[in-house]
């Protein structure tokens, strides 16, 4: 139906409304029309109607000067966005007016409807799936929806739910948190136990809970789920990402919840939430014939039951601390803010920290639950939190450190007491100082830095930027030596042949005609 008939029946069945005996209002409610509209509508005869809407047809667009270049655009990019178009239009036209992007999006689609241009879709083939056999998949998901209490505030409860794939008997538990590692763990626990078995495989999304990272396939569990999943015995597979089509038994499930349980659901409290969940799965969500198996998932999971393997409880580990990655900075991004961490901590791509929270700081724990460092919890965005103590090398103590340069040269005494000056001079500098020493010890030979320790104890400098300083000076006179000292190698070893001692026979100038 084209756009002129379209209004003109809207036209028509305002009056037949009115007619009827509707107020405006009420017309209004029907059509979800504006009432100056409808009032408009019913002032209008047939004939003034028909020239209105004429008119509006033929009038001039403000964007009609540009229709060649949106033609040409859509036919060739038929995909293109109406915000995309606007952007094309100010880059390629810069007297382009200031209009509203409604404008815009409003002149695209006559476009589109003028030249019969639609917009590609990307249609995904779809075909059924054979049911799988009983005990071998379930599926699981998690939900969330906000109910009312008594007193008409807002109440935001997460649920848990999994469905045994054959029989689509289903579990569902609610909690006030979002859920966790150890919280969905204990959702797992809960589901299996009214299962009274654990099927061979569960279905999952992409979820942070679950995993830790995907890799083209590659799943890294987190470490407290995959020491559950391989107690109890199934095997996981996870969905591809944007990709809920995979999993749609569960996705249905979801909603079934949302639509036929919590809606209008007043909340008292958790616990009587999870016994109402209970007592709806047994008259409602297990109990009707499903709408396409058309058989009751309570009867068929009284089949499917005895394919399941045997359900045991497995006692829950203590929470587990969540898992940041490290930047390649040695920091971490937390809650919008950057927080340092020692020189060091970064050990290459996939390097992570855990992390506690308590008393507004926030604690750093390695690999094995070693205490990093604390920073204090900083309330706004974007900021660094930088403790500039985590800027120096702390692989070494200090004590090992100097021993360590004092037997990198041949006089150790002289190193030491070079050292000691040091501490003397700059106490609260000592560590930065022996890095510095360190690192020039291993950027030169072991005589330039003799010589070079050997002028600063002359001297009384105590200060490694004067070692540095002066083992660069030595160096660069070594090396402009070695290029002025040329050798000369002797092409024979073992002194000349006989044939170098030969002279050539010459000739007596009067040989020769003079002319």
């Amino acid at each position: 139906m084209n756009a002129y008939a379209n209004k003109l029946m809207t036209y028509h069945f305002v009056h037949q409304l009115s007619r009827e005996g509707s107020s405006v209002s009420a017309i209004c409610k029907r059509l979800v029309m504006d009432w100056r509209t409808v009032r408009k509508y019913l002032d209008m005869s047939e004939v003034e109607y028909e020239q209105f809407i004429s008119k509006q047809s033929e009038r001039k667009r403000e964007l009609e000067p540009y229709d060649g270049f949106v033609k040409s655009r859509l036919s060739k990019y038929p995909e293109t966005s109406a915000a995309q178009m606007h952007d094309w239009l100010k880059e390629h036209y810069p007297e382009f007016p200031v209009v509203d992007s409604k404008t815009v999006f409003n002149f695209v689609c006559y476009i589109r409807q003028k030249y019969q241009i639609d917009k590609a879709e990307h249609i995904r083939e779809h075909s059924m799936v054979p049911e799988t056999p009983y005990g071998a998949q379930a599926q699981a998901d998690f939900g969330e929806y906000n109910l009312r209490n008594n007193l008409g505030n807002k109440v935001r409860v997460f649920f848990f739910v999994i469905s045994l794939s054959r029989s689509r008997y289903k579990y569902v538990w609610f909690s006030l948190n979002k859920f966790t590692t150890a919280s969905s763990i204990d959702g797992h626990q809960r589901a299996f136990s009214f299962f009274e078995g654990i099927p061979e495989t569960v279905v999952y999304d992409q979820d942070r809970v679950f995993m830790v990272d995907e890799n083209h396939g590659d799943i890294i569990l987190t470490q407290q789920f995959k020491t559950y999943t391989r107690e109890a015995g199934f095997a996981q597979h996870f969905c591809r990402k944007a990709d809920p089509q995979s999993k749609g038994k569960i996705e249905n499930i979801v909603k079934y919840v949302k639509q036929n349980f919590l809606y209008n659901r007043a909340f008292d409290d958790l616990e009587t939430l999870n016994q109402q969940a209970l007592a709806w799965l047994n008259r409602t969500g297990n109990h009707l014939p499903h709408s396409f198996t058309r058989l009751q998932p309570q009867k068929e999971w009284e089949v499917e039951k005895k394919f399941l393997h045997p359900f045991r409880n497995i006692p829950l580990t203590t929470e587990e601390k969540p898992l940041y990655t490290i930047r390649k900075d040695n920091s971490i991004s937390y809650k919008g803010n950057y927080y340092s961490l020692p020189v060091g901590t970064y050990h290459g791509k996939g390097s992570q920290v855990a992390i506690a929270i308590a008393d507004n700081k926030i604690s750093f724990y390695d690999q094995t639950q070693v205490l990093i460092c604390v920073h204090q919890i900083d309330p706004g965005k974007g900021q660094k939190v930088i403790n500039n103590d985590h800027r120096r090398e702390k692989t070494d103590k200090i004590q090992i450190l100097i021993i360590k340069l004092c037997s990198s040269i041949d006089n150790e005494a002289q190193m030491k007491q070079f050292i000691e000056n040091i501490r003397i001079a700059k106490p609260r500098y000592l560590r930065d100082q022996l890095v510095i020493i360190q690192q020039t010890t291993g950027n030169h030979s072991r005589q330039i830095i003799n010589a070079a320790l050997d002028y600063c104890y002359k001297y009384k400098l105590s200060s490694a930027a004067d070692l540095k300083s002066i083992a660069s000076h030595l160096a660069k006179k070594d090396l402009k030596r070695q290029d002025h000292d040329i050798k000369v190698v002797p092409m024979f070893r073992e002194g000349l042949p006989d044939a170098a001692y030969r002279q050539p026979e010459t000739s007596s100038i009067t040989d020769y005609d003079i002319f």
